[in-house]
């Protein structure tokens, strides 16, 4: 159930392996009041996923060790109940498209709009995810 109801902070967590780009997440995520954790690649954005509960993750396509439709089937096969925003720096529908089937709320191409990614985040996060 998601806590958006409440005053609870919504929990976000980010993978991406460009720091540059979890950084500018985290401020802007921080600031609009959400609680972000953070992973550097697929495997690590799993292993948290595994010990600890998320509202949403903002996953990127492409990372090392796991790609983001990795953990985004991880979590689809767990049934979480969480939302999931796909980040691709690869223009191309197909990518989107494919994690549109895997179960993925949105996607979102790089570089990006901020006042869009909130919208989206907002969108899922009252949607309560697939």
């Amino acid at each position: 159930s998601l806590r958006t109801g409440t005053m609870e902070q919504a929990r976000i967590l980010v993978a991406d392996d460009e720091e540059g780009i979890r950084e500018l997440l985290r401020e802007q995520l921080n600031a609009a009041g959400y609680a972000t954790d953070e992973a550097t690649d697929g495997a690590e954005a799993i292993d948290k996923l595994d010990h600890d509960t998320y509202d949403l993750a903002i996953l990127d396509i492409n990372m090392p060790k796991k790609s983001g439709l990795d953990v985004l089937k991880h979590i689809r096969d767990r049934q979480l109940k969480m939302g999931v925003i796909m980040l691709t720096g690869r223009l191309g529908f197909s990518v989107g498209s494919e994690s549109m089937l895997l179960g993925a709320d949105e996607y979102i191409t790089k570089p990006f709009d901020l006042e869009y990614l909130e919208l989206a985040i907002k969108k899922v996060l009252e949607s309560g995810g697939k």
